[in-house]
């Protein structure tokens, strides 16, 4: 009952859903960056990816242009992945 009472008080920001299941390395990383670059901060943008290199390859590029992914979730056949836009960037 706690945490309804959290999520009833503590409104989250919608998230923004980008599917790349299917999309090669290394477009998924170009359209995931695009997406974010027209977010505004403090949004949150879900993206679904691939197994093997999409999963792989997508989070490392992001941090290196300095996002930092909030999770990563595995699902049956593809990995979620969310992350917040930071004020910073």
């Amino acid at each position: 009952m706690t945490s309804l009472q959290e999520t009833e008080t503590s409104p989250m920001p919608a998230k923004v859903l980008l599917d790349l299941r299917g999309t090669p390395c290394p477009i998924n990383f170009v359209r995931t960056k695009l997406k974010l670059a027209q977010m505004s901060a403090g949004e949150v943008l879900e993206v679904w990816l691939d197994a093997g290199e999409p999963i792989e390859q997508v989070p490392h590029s992001l941090a290196m242009e300095g996002y930092t992914e909030q999770a990563i979730l595995e699902e049956d056949t593809f990995f979620k992945m969310t992350i917040r836009v930071p004020a910073d960037l």
